[in-house]
């Protein structure tokens, strides 16, 4: 490529600043008053002038007007810098006027400085509590509080303080509807809008506070007059202040505003692609979970406030315009514009509101009451409608499962060109990549089951493969830097942040464990109780566990259960040590570093299940067992000869066993491996692996039991193995430990020689046996294990397209073959593949080359950019380059994916995953240093940090038993 021989690598870019605060708003203000009333009596209550002190926390109105002055400098200050003489007065007593005598004698100059100096004390004194303590100069001291009346009113924009002072909004004012007016220009990415917000106003208030973002408002009136408004930017908010109170009832609110259509990837953006005559075409499309409907329209951005809304578009006539609802009529406008309005939608939070204006084609079909369409480009006509009937017959299965019709005349599916997220399930306009909806000529059998899976996850918004994701979720949840599933969040990035694999993956886990102990369809009882007592409202995890309650016939309180799954952080580690028929159980948090951790005394109550070597493998073999406290005793009926717990790996939680437990499960697996399912297998070795980084057993305990895999051919085993020595690998081959690394080789081609041997290139149907073969084979390739891999010109399994180009991508010629394929095909998972091994070549130039172009845009999807980190960070040859790459242009990657976002995250983790020096510890430490509070106080930097950490001390622990052992 001869962008190659010309490449110049960028310089270092200034790092992200904090702009949580435009300034650092002051506290006090003494503006010394003259008194404006006369003085005529004695014995009055003192009303202090002559120091103000004004103190943000106190609205304007939140006092009567004669208490404001006497609140604000004497009772919020303790009145201890005003007339106080102990000698005089008990701290109790009233603050007495003297009697005025017309004149007063100057005090001496020592007492001039002895005063002046004691102020400065005590005003010092007081920005120390201020500042360090967090005190709000109250008469309760400096204990933290909700209350908006107590908190520090932060500046808005034009210097004015603004009126609210939390994160959430207030819920004196709700909206009822929005009539939402939009005219995006697609030649130079704007748009024009217009919201008119019914509100009712619930509780008497002075304030409107809503949402907006990256917004030039216009005007705005209220009831027909024209308001002023005030914007924190920082919390993205606007508000509207009125010299009366609000009295409970109806208003109408009208804003006009101006915006950009964002160059990133949420609120209302700008995308394209290049369709197959080389023409650039533009869209423009949404993407607003969890905070971005703010960036289209001023709103009340939080889930809890559920409106109607009814939305028109203005477009260009070359250009069609969706959103949730059905389109009602389309109104031409002259000058090739045209107007579509769309009927009131359900009630729904404002995240799940769409709209996408672009050039697409489509395919529908009936379901009961329902239009079923899916929606893409012009050249992906005939890639739609594997999508259309897979989509047609998940939403009968729904009906039918949740006994619950499906609420909407209509439902989209968009393929998008531009998306970073898998999907959204936005209501009656779910969008997609390209990759997860569309299917072409080329697509194999796994290709059409991720679509399948995205599909039926965003139409019913629940997982039906948990295995792996189960194993992802409590890797995760393993680190101190974790959080539970419920939490509280304090600023927009944290709230990015919560969309991760504890949110999500142990969220469904635990649903998934909660399913294996209810009986007799009870799960699926409760959930359909569910859905139709609680449709289209607000509802709290609590609503869920006592619906399950309710049809449960056990003697089980949901909601007690899973409380303690939702509301810890982490997951239980069970350890089992058995004497004859008695089985002793403990429990406890279970993390990789219990070493910096803080004391925890958490109990889940787990509904702990088992097998032995009595019967094992039929469903009616497992046996259950609550464990509610720290340590329980089981008493079996019989004598075994060991005992398997978390059977098929259903329980969100990690079994450990003692010498002689783990010593009879390898025997009984060496022995005849099919006594436990595949998925126990599978669990076993995940378990193993996790104890041994966390210490709690030796990595040659983990060698022990993999001895058995040489027998093994069942998928979820033998890709959770080959993940888990792949790892080790990696972080052998990032400390150049190239002899272990070489062993490390040797091991693998041993325990998985025969079955990569067995392997064939052929056809193949079966989707599990596809994934078995794609894991071995690419191992195989990337270790250069026994030339298994050899370049293809012929046909090419497309579940092996991957691996094979992954080889070919290796040679200059090779790669630049992909390049083309990659600039010219239209066939997105066959496009995915050849991206993945473009990225992985051990060019350094072609690394570096193709970093700048993802990032850009300009060759290579910029939603693309994460993949491209991940894969090029796998190899040797480009992982510190991803690295320095990642800190150069820190500033550009967070202008193209929001702080905190499930892209930031994968960046990061990808980054430094593989560090397991002090060297790369401090590096890191620095660099997240320097990013100021938006980048530094993220939790998935606390991630990165623990698991480099937590890389050393693996290193340190067992480099000498790999070097005896491998």
């Amino acid at each position: 490529v001869d962008t190659f021989n010309t490449f110049k690598a960028p310089q270092p870019r200034n790092m992200i600043e904090n702009s949580m605060f435009e300034e650092e708003p002051d506290v006090v203000d003494l503006a010394k008053e003259s008194p404006s009333y006369p003085i005529d009596t004695d014995n009055v209550v003192y009303e202090p002038r002559s120091s103000r002190l004004l103190v943000r926390g106190l609205g304007e109105n939140d006092l009567d007007e004669d208490e404001e002055d006497y609140e604000s400098s004497a009772r919020l200050l303790g009145m201890s810098f005003m007339n106080r003489s102990s000698n005089q007065r008990s701290a109790a007593s009233s603050y007495i006027r003297q009697h005025y005598s017309g004149s007063c004698s100057m005090p001496s100059t020592k007492t001039m400085v002895v005063g002046v100096v004691v102020l400065v004390l005590v005003a010092s004194m007081l920005m120390v509590l201020y500042f360090l303590l967090g005190c709000n100069f109250t008469t309760a001291g400096c204990q933290k509080t909700n209350s908006t009346m107590d908190s520090i009113y932060p500046n808005s924009t034009n210097g004015e303080l603004f009126p609210w002072a939390d994160l959430r909004l207030p819920c004196s004012v709700h909206p009822v509807h929005y009539n939402i007016t939009l005219h995006p220009d697609l030649t130079i990415m704007t748009f024009q809008g217009s919201v008119s917000i019914l509100v009712q106003v619930l509780n008497e208030t002075k304030n409107i506070v809503l949402h907006s973002s990256d917004m030039n408002i216009i005007k705005a009136t209220f009831d027909g007059k024209e308001v002023h408004f005030l914007e924190y930017k920082p919390w993205q908010q606007i508000a509207f202040k009125f010299p009366e109170d609000l009295k409970k009832g109806q208003y109408v609110l009208n804003i006009t505003y101006t915006a950009n259509l964002s160059s990133s990837y949420d609120g209302f953006y700008n995308s394209s692609y290049v369709d197959t005559n080389g023409i650039k075409r533009v869209l423009a499309a949404t993407q607003f979970e969890p905070l971005a409907a703010r960036k289209a329209f001023p709103c009340f951005d939080e889930p809890a406030f559920k409106s109607t809304f009814t939305i028109k578009m203005t477009r260009e006539s070359k250009y069609i315009s969706l959103s949730n609802m059905p389109k009602v009529i389309t109104t031409d406008l002259k000058n090739g514009l045209e107007e579509d309005e769309f009927e009131k939608s359900v009630n729904m939070s404002t995240y799940l509101v769409a709209f996408i204006v672009a050039d697409f084609i489509s395919v529908s079909k009936n379901v009961s009451k329902t239009k079923v369409s899916v929606y893409a480009v012009p050249d992906k006509k005939e890639q739609v409608q594997y999508a259309l009937d897979t989509a047609c017959k998940l939403l009968e299965f729904y009906n039918s499962f949740f006994k619950n019709e499906y609420p909407l005349s209509k439902l989209d599916l968009v393929a998008i060109p531009d998306f970073l997220a898998g999907a959204m399930e936005n209501w009656g306009l779910i969008t997609f990549r390209e990759t997860t909806l569309l299917v072409g000529s080329n697509s194999s059998a796994i290709d059409k089951q991720l679509v399948t899976s995205v599909i039926a996850h965003e139409l019913a918004h629940q997982d039906t493969e948990f295995l792996n994701v189960r194993f992802k979720a409590l890797a995760k949840d393993a680190l101190n830097s974790s959080h539970p599933v419920s939490t509280v969040v304090s600023t927009p990035e944290q709230v990015e942040e919560m969309f991760d694999s504890v949110s999500y993956e142990k969220g469904a886990s635990i649903l998934l464990m909660l399913n294996a102990t209810l009986t007799d369809g009870e799960f699926q009882k409760g959930v359909t109780q569910y859905l139709q007592k609680y449709k289209l409202s607000n509802t709290k995890s609590e609503n869920l566990w006592n619906s399950l309650s309710q049809v449960s016939k056990q003697n089980l309180s949901v909601s007690e259960m899973m409380n303690t799954w939702t509301v810890h952080k982490g997951f239980p580690l069970v350890t089992v040590k058995r004497s004859g028929t008695q089985v002793t159980l403990t429990q406890e948090h279970f993390l990789l570093n219990a070493e910096n951790s803080t004391d925890d005394s958490s109990l889940w109550h787990i509904p702990l299940t088992y097998v032995s070597d009595k019967c094992s493998v039929l469903s009616s073999c497992k046996q259950v067992f609550h464990l509610k406290e720290k340590t329980a005793t089981l008493k079996l009926p019989d004598q075994v000869k060991w005992l398997k717990f978390n059977v098929r790996s259903d329980g969100f939680y990690i079994v450990h066993y003692d010498e002689e437990g783990w010593k009879d499960l390898i025997g009984a697996l060496k022995e005849d491996m099919n006594v436990l399912s595949c998925k126990d297998r599978a669990a076993l070795i995940n378990n193993i692996f996790a104890l041994s980084r966390s210490g709690k057993v030796s990595f040659r305990q983990v060698l022990n039991l993999m001895d058995y895999i040489r027998n093994e051919n069942e998928t979820a085993p033998v890709t959770e193995a080959l993940f888990q020595l792949g790892q080790i690998y990696r972080l052998l081959d990032k400390r150049s430990e190239l002899d272990l690394a070489s062993r490390m080789t040797s091991y693998i081609e041993d325990h998985f020689g025969s079955l990569m041997e067995n392997q064939s290139w052929d056809l193949e149907t079966s989707v599990s046996k596809m994934t078995l073969r794609s894991a071995l084979l690419e191992m195989a390739c990337s270790l250069n294990i026994r030339n298994f891999c050899v370049v293809i010109d012929s046909w090419i399994p497309s579940d092996l397209m991957r691996t094979v180009f992954k080889v070919a991508a290796q040679t200059d010629e090779g790669w630049g073959k992909l390049l083309d394929m990659y600039k010219h095909s239209i066939n997105d998972p066959e496009k995915h593949k050849t991206l993945e091994a473009l990225a992985s070549t051990q060019d350094v130039w072609k690394i570096i080359w193709i970093l700048q172009k993802s990032l850009d845009g300009s060759e290579i999807q910029t939603q693309e950019f994460p993949l491209v980190i991940n894969t090029i960070c796998k190899s040797f040859a480009g992982y510190l380059y991803a690295w320095d790459f990642v800190k150069e242009n820190w500033d550009k990657i967070t202008q193209k994916f929001s702080v905190g976002s499930f892209a930031i995250q994968s960046i990061i983790m990808s980054a430094t995953s593989q560090f397991s020096t002090k060297t790369h510890l401090v590096e890191a430490q620095n660099f997240f240093s320097s990013l100021g509070m938006k980048g530094s106080q993220m939790r998935i930097v606390q991630e990165a940090i623990e698991t480099i950490k937590l890389n050393m001390r693996w290193m340190e622990n067992n480099l000498n038993t790999l070097q005896s052992w491998l």
